[in-house]
């Protein structure tokens, strides 16, 4: 058998705003309740299961990187700029409001509601 990703946790304050925040930018059914999780399902089976962190704790904002086709790049950025969010063309946030042509594709990266670092591409690195 291959190995195939599955699922990850993703850390939130909210974790149905904060999977709510993800499905509804990039035009996905609404988040599933799993046991203790808010789960986003994704291509290929995979989730990205939201857990609530309890008060006090610190969360490490993660990065998060999203393969999207063309289609899916427009439609997603036209609601990033239209809910007025910071993006970038570069992880280091320097080139704010653009985005990147790396690897013959697009690019751009945005923050998540607790701080998480998100990225759509349309090209894989390197290719």
């Amino acid at each position: 058998m291959g190995i195939t990703f599955n699922h990850t946790i993703v850390a939130a304050r909210d974790k149905a705003a904060s999977a709510t925040f993800l499905t509804e930018l990039f035009g996905l059914p609404e988040p599933v309740p799993v046991g203790r999780f808010m789960a986003v399902p994704v291509a290929h089976g995979a989730t990205l299961d939201y857990a609530d962190v309890p008060d006090g704790e610190d969360i490490h904002p993660q990065h998060y990187a999203f393969l999207v086709d063309e289609d899916d790049f427009d439609a997603i950025y036209r609601r990033i700029v239209a809910a007025g969010l910071a993006h970038w063309a570069d992880p280091a946030g320097t080139r704010l409001g653009e985005i990147n042509h790396n690897h013959g594709g697009r690019g751009v990266y945005f923050r998540d509601p607790v701080g998480h670092y998100l990225e759509i591409l349309t090209r894989p690195y390197g290719g």
